[in-house]
Parts: structure tokens; C-alpha cells; sequence
């Protein structure tokens, strides 16, 4: 079956001292009943921290980001085959603020992908609606049209190595959550989905992360849905404390 995933998204947050010493304090209280634990940081960290992981694979390194193409003159981006020297086994693609402060669409989420798997990261695949797409109940259809755009030219063999995190845009940073009930329900639309264009095996072998406001006091209820398989935390992940609290929420 599939995996319990809790994943933190560190954002544009720490020093590498800082980063380091949150990495050795999550390694040093890694959780027994969370089945993966993946620290999505700064392209700056990337090597340190995977120094400090020691490769034990109790904890994966995911970067945050990185360019649609292979090589050349992109001044300042970063490639895949880059991330994939760093020791990183996971990147982050389509996450909301990339979609939204940086305009990115399908046309450019597909080629990130596509670099990605080429080069042997795994991908943390997000996808969500904007408050007014809610509203408008119209979040199914948003989400179906991305993952449609941005993901469906894969094969099942490559949708393996996807990790699929739901954020609703309008509970990010908010303080704001989808209670237990929504997110149960459009993680369970996005698995027909992923069914309905593969097959049930994929389907119920992909995990599908909540990502918004994921904190200690709602992660229990959250992840006791049985199509929410774990958070994509952003906040609450920069605390040992309160990530190791979410971590150890599953099966609790």
C-alpha cells in the first residue's frame, strides 16, 4: 500500500546553520509511526543537509524548485541534474506560489516534471484552487484541469515516482484549513481521477499530501481520512517540536 508522507516545506526560511540544526534535531526524534519524512529547503542547504541526514534514509531531501530545462545559459536557475548531485531525492513542482508569484502554467510544470524524473527525483506534485473556485464550487473541475495539463502525459510506470499534495490556495498561510470532511472528499475525487486515466492500482498506490496550515492540533483528524496520506507543512515544519508532533499523528 501506499505510504504515510509527512513532507515540510521550509519556503525561504533558515540559514544553513539554522537549516542543519533543524535536520539534526528532526533526525534525532524521527517519528516511528510516520512511514516517509521529507525536508523540502533552500537550494542553499541542499548539500549540508543532506550531510547532516547521513543518508540513512530515515529522512529525504526534497529541493523546493528547479529550472524546465536541461542545461545552458539560465542565469540564476537551477537543473535537475544539479539537484540530483546535491544528494536532493524528491523536488517540489507546481507548488501555489510558484503557480501564482511566478506564473508558472502547464506548459513550463510539465517540462519541470518531465526533468525531474529524467534525472531520477521523484516529484512532489501540488496542485490546488484559489478561494474563488471554491466558492464558485467549481474546485473538482479546477483540479481535474490540472492535473490533466500538467501531469497526465506520464505513463503509469512513471506516475510511481509521484507524490501528489493537495493545497487549497485559500488555507495557505491563512490559518485557514479545509476540514477533514473537504479534504477527504477532493482527495478522494483526485485518486478517481488518477484511476480513471491509469488504473486502480495506480490509483491507490499514489499518496495524495494535504498542504494547507497543517499544524499539530489538526493533523490527527486530518490524516485519519483514508485518502489523506500524510501534509505537506509549511510553518509548523521550521520547529522540531511541532513537526515531530505531525509526524507522529498518523495511527495515533
Amino acid at each position: 500500500m501506499r505510504d504515510n508522507i509527512a513532507a515540510g516545506n521550509w519556503k525561504m526560511n533558515t540559514t544553513i546553520a539554522e537549516g542543519t540544526a533543524l535536520a539534526a534535531g528532526l533526525r534525532k526524534t524521527h517519528p516511528k509511526s510516520c512511514d516517509k519524512v521529507i525536508l523540502c529547503v533552500p537550494y542553499t542547504h541542499l548539500s549540508a543537509v543532506a550531510t547532516e541526514l547521513d543518508g540513512q534514509g530515515m529522512i529525504s531531501l526534497a529541493a523546493q524548485n528547479l529550472s524546465s530545462e536541461e542545461s545552458g545559459a539560465y542565469t540564476g536557475e537551477i537543473s535537475a541534474r544539479m539537484l540530483a548531485d546535491t544528494g536532493a531525492e524528491y523536488v517540489l513542482v507546481g507548488h501555489s506560489e510558484r503557480r501564482t508569484l511566478f506564473n508558472e502554467d502547464s506548459s513550463i510544470l510539465s517540462k519541470k516534471i518531465d526533468q525531474a524524473l529524467s534525472h531520477g527525483l521523484k516529484v512532489i506534485y501540488c496542485l490546488g484552487e484559489p478561494l474563488d473556485i471554491r466558492e464558485a464550487n467549481q474546485h473538482n473541475a479546477h483540479v481535474k484541469a490540472q492535473l490533466q495539463d500538467d501531469l497526465f502525459h506520464l505513463s503509469a510506470d512513471q506516475m510511481q515516482q509521484v507524490i501528489v499534495a493537495y493545497e487549497p490556495i485559500w488555507a495557505i498561510g491563512t490559518g485557514k484549513t479545509a476540514t477533514p470532511d473537504q479534504a477527504q472528499e477532493i482527495h478522494a475525487y483526485i485518486r478517481s481521477i488518477i484511476q480513471d486515466k491509469y488504473d486502480p492500482n495506480t490509483a491507490s498506490q499514489t499518496s495524495i499530501l494535504y498542504g494547507g496550515s497543517v499544524k499539530p492540533a489538526n493533523a490527527k483528524e486530518l490524516f485519519a481520512k483514508p485518502d489523506v496520506d500524510g501534509g505537506l507543512v509549511g510553518g509548523a515544519s521550521l520547529k522540531v517540536d511541532s513537526f515531530s508532533a505531525i509526524c507522529e499523528s498518523f495511527g495515533s
